[in-house]
């Protein structure tokens, strides 16, 4: 459990409908800060796909996203993703996050992207973690200082947002300064 009733958990298969249905009641809301998404990927024939790919990639060790889901009662009400992952002398990775609308406030972001830092510097050997947000993204901004993210920068025209490339706050936080693991 990271808090009261919800838990994270890696993502499994049987999460797909669960994560549809998410990311439908979510969809409106969440429009501004996502890129474009086909509308495959709001059923659960296209949340099995998506899910699917990342497992296959993570179970084969390739620097593939690692995607945990936010449950209460079993019912997805949000995701982390540890995407991005390089090894070598980088030993970086990116951080990615969204939470249910119905379930801001609770500190559910915070608690998953604090458990999701431990997991990358304890099990993954990782070094660095980075996230980006839009320039206005507030919320999203408190949750990576609230978890020991310094912005230290702002990359223009950064990601396809929203039918246009917008510009977003580049964060990261370094988890330690030992050698990268062999």
């Amino acid at each position: 459990m990271i808090v009261e009733g919800v838990e994270m958990r890696g993502v499994a298969l049987g999460d797909a409908a669960g994560l549809a249905r998410a990311y439908v009641r979510n969809r409106a809301y969440m429009a501004p800060c996502e890129p474009y998404r086909p509308e495959a990927f709001y059923t659960e024939a296209g949340q099995r796909d998506r899910v699917g790919e990342a497992l296959a990639e993570r179970d084969a060790g390739r620097t593939a996203p690692y995607v945990f889901v936010l449950a209460a009662t079993g019912e997805p009400v949000g995701a982390i993703t540890l995407s991005g992952i390089v090894r070598g002398p980088l030993c970086s990775a990116s951080v990615g996050y969204w939470v249910d609308r119905e379930w801001h406030g609770r500190g559910l972001a915070s608690a998953g992207v604090e458990a999701v830092c431990r997991i990358a510097r304890e099990e993954l050997g990782l070094h660095r973690l980075a996230a980006g947000t839009l320039l206005d993204n507030l919320a999203s901004q408190r949750v990576l200082a609230k978890t020991g993210f310094e912005e230290y920068g702002v990359a223009p025209r950064y990601l396809h947002v929203d039918g246009a490339w917008r510009d977003h706050r580049l964060f990261q936080r370094l988890l330690h300064d030992e050698p990268p693991l062999p």
